[in-house]
């Protein structure tokens, strides 16, 4: 499947917000691989279909795990949105002829991160966060970093930032967010 055949099928199964969304993604993955030396056209591909999950209602994300044996612990089973990349990174091969473990692994990890998590995987989760229709308070500063810092740099802000959020949220913070944001202050510091 070409990509622009994965672009119109993506958009038959999205609302036209989260389309918008996913190009805007798309894009900024693009802008980020460009600029850290990554593979463009897997960063296009999983900056694409990171939400092509969201086809389904969040009251469904279980059943849908539960359908393909994906493990999740508590805290998905308390805000099953969660699981959307999760069931992304399966959906990818089954819908869209996607074979790749790195822009599977991409996906899965867009919304809370995850252990070591690659260069792909670093700019997915940052892509998701930048792309030009996002509006909250700390995007400028985000979009910012993607400009100026390191991709580690850029992206101990961008969990940092989300961190703080789901706190103000008063929401559970999923444990792999802090094992990536532990992981990255760490590697920063030596």
């Amino acid at each position: 499947m070409t990509y622009d055949d994965m672009k119109e099928k993506l958009k038959s199964r999205l609302k036209e917000s989260r389309f918008i969304h996913s190009v805007g993604v798309a894009d900024s993955a693009v802008f980020l691989a460009k600029r850290f030396g990554v593979d463009v056209e897997k960063a296009k591909i999983a900056g694409l279909l990171h939400d092509c999950a969201r086809q389904y209602p969040n009251e469904q994300l279980i059943s849908e795990a539960d359908k393909r044996g994906i493990a999740y612990g508590v805290v998905e089973q308390s805000m099953p949105l969660l699981l959307h990349g999760y069931i992304g990174a399966k959906l990818i091969k089954e819908e869209y002829d996607v074979d790749d473990p790195d822009i599977a692994q991409a996906v899965y990890r867009h919304t809370v991160g995850g252990a070591a998590m690659t260069e792909l995987d670093k700019i997915i989760y940052f892509a998701d966060m930048i792309e030009p229709a996002r509006d909250y308070p700390a995007v400028e500063h985000l979009r910012e970093l993607s400009r100026t810092a390191s991709l580690d740099e850029m992206v101990l802000a961008g969990l940092s930032q989300s961190i703080e959020f789901v706190l103000n949220k008063n929401h559970l913070i999923h444990p792999d967010t802090v094992v990536a944001r532990n992981e990255i202050l760490l590697k920063l510091k030596k």
